[in-house]
């Protein structure tokens, strides 16, 4: 929506600049979206009075002028047709900029002759594109006036209309809440009827659906033809096309009143009867309008229709565009103005259908005032009989309007208990009267009585172009932003006592933790959808039919993750068949298992996949013990019982390669993790290239640790003394977890053995079938004094009967 500074002050008396207004406007709830002002466009440029034109020497088409200007005398090169002496114009010093141009202005020789300035045209200066030479102005300006103020220029204001205030539509409901403001005082809004002088001799028969109510009068002997400049320029300025007198007074209704009108060529009417009807199907075949835009559209029976010819032609799609057959042009003599109201949500449905967004689609669609019927029709009709003369007819109204907004009750007092802001009652009532709302005593409570105790409850009624007001809060909200929001008092929260121990719980600060060391690893991190597809879902024990989505955002995106790993698995196909095959990522995420609450598990997810550039040079990783040891070593930054781990083989889930992956838990039933490969039919199913590894820890699985008495760490003490190793080789069964043996040789003294890793495995001969042999270096750090031999034999024994219990004979 624009209007103009000067228009605004048609409806409102004020001294505010555009400025103020802006400013005031923001505070009211208007979104001002932009501000053309050619003041500030213009500054450079000023009037100036040519002295002299002579030809120029070495150019036919040029003159060398003489130029009083507000820098005094100048010698400007021009070559527009009309340069002569006398000429009032416009002046361009030099570095000015030009936005017709789109150049600034810089001092250079023309054809041997420096011109020190330009005079300008009015398309160099963006204020009249179709005029010829340099621009001609009244000999009454004096040098130095600037142009915008010769040319008549003025601030143009764009701002945002929401949907629920139609009455913004129009420059007279703007001026209303600026009133109400305090940034001036609203004139006198209403608009005396003009008598008719004869019967119409059109009559108007409505639909009720299609139109609830039509009203119209017949105007004749008019003389059409172009506007006059003042009607011409305002429409300009709000960027529309002037076309002729009648047709650009509607236009200037519509944003002036937020009333959109229409006005048929009487001579082209067939028959003495328009009637409001929805569309149907005709005698021969679908109905079709030839609209005002040359453009043939369909009349559906969701449409509101206007017809002659008792009811079978269409001339015009209700709220929206009228027809081509009716239009008015120079040669127009007789019309019939039409004021109607037509549903919001018909004209906007048609207005979807036809692709039609005009000036009256877009105020019908948003509801329009139903009180401006008449007055729209009366204001109308003054303006043609201004400029175009003639002799209008009595007005005709047919059907119902809606009914009006019903009474509110509203107690002033409710003002303070809702926003805070402490306003008299007085002050209150007479924001919602100056905002149109009508102010009574609540039915039964006496006129007089009412008058002394205005801080009691009063009736508030809306206006009829107030429709989106519904209650007393509503209310609250009108008295509010008049009254300024920046007015509501600033009331600090109160403190809130910090949570013993932080205020992360134990989750959050592992996922903290986890992000962290990941990232310190070389994972990228990662925050897709806690969706999947349902195929996907299915591959990793999902797809339960409670948790697909009813109405998913995307068909590959319809079903709750069980795991975050096809999400990842995906993310590194993508990044594969993007050229960048080698990745490591990584993302902390819920997964469901069910739609209940205690359904939901957070889990740290990982996948690497070993695509590093073939080499020479390079010996092949075992990708695979590189992600168990990313997995320990992330386990133990989350302060999990790595030491009590049991690493269980053949029992990790479905999607795992068998014989490549494990679980890492605390008991069958106390699950932490499972790493290892992902199984390649998974891989196919997701049509991802492989070997792809990873990992996926359950954070709610990890158990809490004790809590320490202090929460310092105790102070570093390093041994004295130096550590020894001590070597064991130990046969077992075949299928027997190398670490189950390093675990018990890590406990049998935890006072002085402070680590134990496997150093070899071994099958072959002098091992006995289905056996392998497990050799491990066990780490003692004496603390207290320097071990002796018996103490090394005897911690040696507590090393092989540890081992021997947990399933390992002492290899001879």
């Amino acid at each position: 929506m624009k209007f103009t500074l000067s228009w605004l002050k048609d409806h409102l008396d004020t001294e505010a600049s555009a400025t103020e207004v802006v400013a005031a406007m923001t505070m009211a709830g208007l979104e001002v979206e932009h501000v053309t002002d050619p003041a500030t466009k213009l500054a450079a440029f000023t009037v100036a009075k040519v002295v002299s034109a002579e030809p120029h020497p070495n150019a036919d088409r040029l003159r060398v002028c003489q130029v009083d200007t507000v820098d005094g005398r100048k010698e400007i090169v021009c070559g527009a047709p009309n340069a002569r002496a006398g000429l009032t114009t416009v002046y361009a010093p030099i570095g000015a900029y030009v936005p017709g141009l789109g150049v600034t202005l810089v001092e250079k020789p023309v054809r041997g002759v420096v011109s020190n300035g330009m005079l300008c045209s009015g398309s160099e200066l963006e204020a009249d594109d179709g005029a010829e030479g340099i621009l001609e102005l009244s000999d009454d300006l004096a040098v130095g006036t600037p142009a915008s103020q010769a040319l008549g220029l003025e601030a143009v204001i764009d701002f945002e209309v929401t949907p629920n205030r139609p009455d913004w539509l129009g420059v007279a409901g703007i001026a209303r809440d600026l009133a109400a403001a305090g940034v001036g005082t609203l004139k006198d809004p209403s608009i005396a009827p003009v008598p008719g002088t004869f019967p119409c001799p059109i009559a108007i028969t409505v639909d009720g659906d299609a139109c609830p109510v039509f009203s119209g009068r017949f105007i004749r002997g008019v003389k059409n033809g172009p506007s006059p400049k003042w009607l011409a320029d305002r429409l300009k300025a709000i960027g529309l096309r002037p076309i002729n007198t009648l047709v650009d007074i509607t236009n200037l209704i519509t944003y002036d009143r937020a009333r959109p009108l229409h006005v048929y060529d009487a001579a082209k009417l067939v028959g003495a009867t328009i009637t409001a009807r929805l569309g149907h199907h005709g005698v021969h075949g679908d109905e079709h309008l030839i609209a005002l835009d040359g453009k043939t559209y369909e009349a559906t029976p969701e449409m509101s229709v206007i017809s002659d010819a008792d009811g079978e032609r269409p001339i015009g799609l209700g709220g929206v565009m009228g027809g081509e057959s009716t239009g008015c042009s120079d040669a127009t003599v007789d019309v019939f103005l039409e004021s109607a109201w037509f549903d919001p949500i018909r004209t906007a449905q048609t207005g979807r259908v036809t692709g039609i967004n005009s000036d009256a689609q877009y105020r019908f669609a948003r509801t329009v005032d139903t009180g401006s019927l008449v007055p729209g029709l009366e204001l109308a009709t003054r303006l043609i009989l201004e400029l175009c003369g003639g002799e209008p007819s009595d007005v005709v109204v047919a059907g119902q309007a809606p009914a009006a907004p019903g009474p509110i009750l509203f107690d002033p007092a409710y003002v303070k208990a809702l926003s805070g802001l402490d306003i008299a009652p007085e002050r209150s009532l007479k924001i919602l009267a100056d905002l149109g709302f009508a102010i009574a005593p609540p039915q039964g409570l006496p006129a007089a009585e009412f008058a002394t105790h205005v801080e009691s409850v009063v009736s508030v009624t809306p206006p009829t172009f107030r429709r989106d007001v519904d209650g007393k809060a509503d209310l609250v909200e009108e008295v509010a932003r008049i009254a300024g929001y920046a007015a509501l008092p600033s009331t600090p929260l109160p403190e809130v006592a910090r949570a013993v121990g932080g205020v992360l719980t134990p989750r959050q600060a592992r996922a903290r933790v986890a992000r962290r060391a990941l990232a310190a690893a070389g994972y990228n991190e990662v925050v897709s959808w806690s969706f999947t597809s349902t195929g996907a879902a299915t591959l990793f024990g999902g797809g339960a039919a409670e948790l697909v989505l009813a109405n998913p955002i995307a068909s590959d995106l319809d079903c709750m993750r069980p795991s975050i790993l096809p999400n990842l698995i995906e993310a590194a196909g993508r990044n594969a068949r993007r050229g960048f095959p080698d990745v490591a990522l990584f993302e902390i995420g819920p997964v469901f298992h069910g739609d209940r609450p205690q359904d939901q598990k957070t889990t740290i997810a990982a996948v690497l996949a070993p695509h590093a550039p073939r080499g020479w040079d390079k010996a092949p990783a075992e990708d695979l013990f590189s992600v168990k040891a990313d997995l320990i070593a992330l386990l133990e930054e989350l302060g999990a019982p790595v030491a009590s781990l049991q690493t269980a083989q053949g029992s990790a889930s479905s999607w795992w390669h068998p014989g490549r992956s494990a679980r890492l838990q605390l008991g069958p039933k106390a699950v932490l993790a499972e790493f290892g490969e992902l199984h390649p039919a998974v891989l196919k199913a997701l049509d991802v290239a492989g070997p792809i590894y990873g990992f996926e820890i359950v954070l709610e699985a990890i158990p809490e640790p004790k809590k320490k008495a202090v929460k310092t760490k105790p102070a570093f003490a390093p041994s004295p003394l130096m550590p020894l190793t001590r070597d064991f080789a130990f046969v077992t069964d075949k299928a027997k977890p190398a670490g189950d043996l390093v675990k018990a040789a890590a406990g049998a003294d935890k006072a002085l053995i402070t680590a134990a890793r496997v150093f070899d495995v071994y099958e072959g001969p002098g091992v006995p079938d289905g056996a392998k042999s497990i050799a491990l270096e066990v780490v003692v750090q004496p603390r207290d004094k320097t071990l002796t031999e018996a103490e090394i034999e005897a911690l040696s024994a507590k090393v092989v009967a540890a081992v021997e219990k947990a399933g390992g004979k002492l290899r001879s």
